[in-house]
């Protein structure tokens, strides 16, 4: 009997039993390897044939983007030409406009400058016109000049001026020119107003030597001569008019005094404020063109209302004509009426008896004849 090499629980093994067991052990552990290995194996297959999987995945989802980036690529080709084709349309569009616009602007620039040359040239003609206008002009103040240093020039200039004042503001026939009073006298101008035989006088007159030399005074003795000067010509002026042209019954009471200069009727009421209050107690008025156009101005407003008055007593007497007509044309239209139905009335009778006539008629149409029996007149119900 072999001895025991071991004992496990109380059981001995041997030699061979233990040889017995280890190479059961060698095999179960190389069994246990192998399947180890196999698994190990399988699993890398498998880890392989995944990671093949996710390859093979991989490289299909690179061609899929790959064809993806083909097709956007060949789109934005496609896309990219036909933007270039738009903007090179639009460049073509935008030169042949701005081209034409350039001409159209280079034509209108040039008609632009050709009317500016033209009106240019027009301008220069007004202005030779003007220099020459004014040459003649310059020509004319030396002869106003010339006229208003001679005193009795001077004089026919105030009264044509005031002339023309009168003669465009009132109607002919309103005033006269040098008319002769009952004291012989002659002003420049007499206009009849409305409603009163008395003619309103209007004198010019032209003080311009006194002014200028008061004007043109240097030192203050010189200056207060002038003045002196210059009280006393519009003094004697208006002494003259209002001792000449003032006749109770005839003129009115007051007088104009036409001084033709609005300057030196300005310096009049300014300076000389003593001279024209003087003036207005002897009941002679100061005025100038302006005023005397507005003074004329209330004398047209006069005569207008006179007239006015005039023809609308004319219309009244008119109307009282009128106004008998109409009664006459209702006189007549009342005995028209009278006579309208007194026809009416001879009508209806006319009717009346023609009616009466038609029933006859009926009656004796509706005559019987029966054999045997007299004739009888069948007469109607009723008439």
């Amino acid at each position: 009997m072999e001895s025991a090499v071991i004992v496990v629980a109380g059981h001995a093994f041997g030699a061979f039993e233990v040889a017995v067991i280890a190479g059961l052990l060698l095999v179960t552990l190389a069994l246990v390897l192998a399947w180890r290995g196999a698994r190990a194996r399988a699993e890398v297959e498998a880890a392989g044939v995944e990671r093949q999987r996710e390859l093979e995945d991989r490289l299909a989802a690179m061609t899929a983007a790959q064809a993806e980036l083909t097709g956007r690529l060949q789109a934005m080709a496609q896309t990219l030409g036909e933007r270039q084709s738009e903007v090179q349309r639009s460049v073509t569009e935008r030169l042949d406009s701005v081209t034409h616009r350039l001409g159209q602007s280079m034509l209108d620039t040039t008609r632009y400058t050709t009317e500016n040359l033209a009106k240019l040239n027009e301008r220069l003609a007004v202005i030779d016109t003007a220099r020459s206008s004014i040459g003649d002009l310059a020509a004319e103040v030396g002869s106003l000049k010339a006229v208003l240093a001679n005193k009795q020039a001077r004089g026919a200039f105030g009264q044509a001026r005031m002339e023309a004042i009168v003669q465009d503001g009132l109607p002919h026939g309103t005033f006269t020119f040098q008319a002769t009073l009952s004291n012989g006298r002659r002003p420049d101008c007499t206009v009849a107003l409305p409603n009163t035989p008395q003619v309103l006088v209007i004198d010019a007159k032209f003080p311009l030597e006194a002014m200028l030399a008061w004007r043109t005074a240097e030192g203050e003795a010189e200056r207060k001569a002038a003045a002196q000067r210059v009280k006393a010509d519009v003094g004697k002026h208006v002494d003259d008019i209002a001792s000449k042209y003032l006749i109770p019954g005839e003129t009115q009471d007051m007088a104009l005094m036409f001084v033709p200069s609005e300057s030196i009727f300005a310096e009049l009421n300014e300076a000389f404020e003593d001279v024209t209050q003087k003036a207005f107690r002897q009941r002679v008025v100061l005025v100038s063109p302006s005023l005397l156009m507005m003074a004329v101005q209330v004398m047209q407003a006069l005569v207008r209302d006179a007239r006015m008055r005039d023809e609308a007593r004319l219309v009244q007497i008119e109307i009282g004509h009128l106004l008998e007509d109409v009664r006459r044309l209702r006189d007549r239209a009342l005995a028209l009426e009278r006579h309208f139905g007194q026809a009416v009335e001879d009508v209806e009778k006319v009717l009346v008896s023609s009616d009466k006539v038609l029933k006859r008629g009926a009656r004796i149409e509706a005559v019987e004849l029966a054999d045997g029996e007299p004739a009888r007149l069948i007469r109607p119900a009723a008439e």
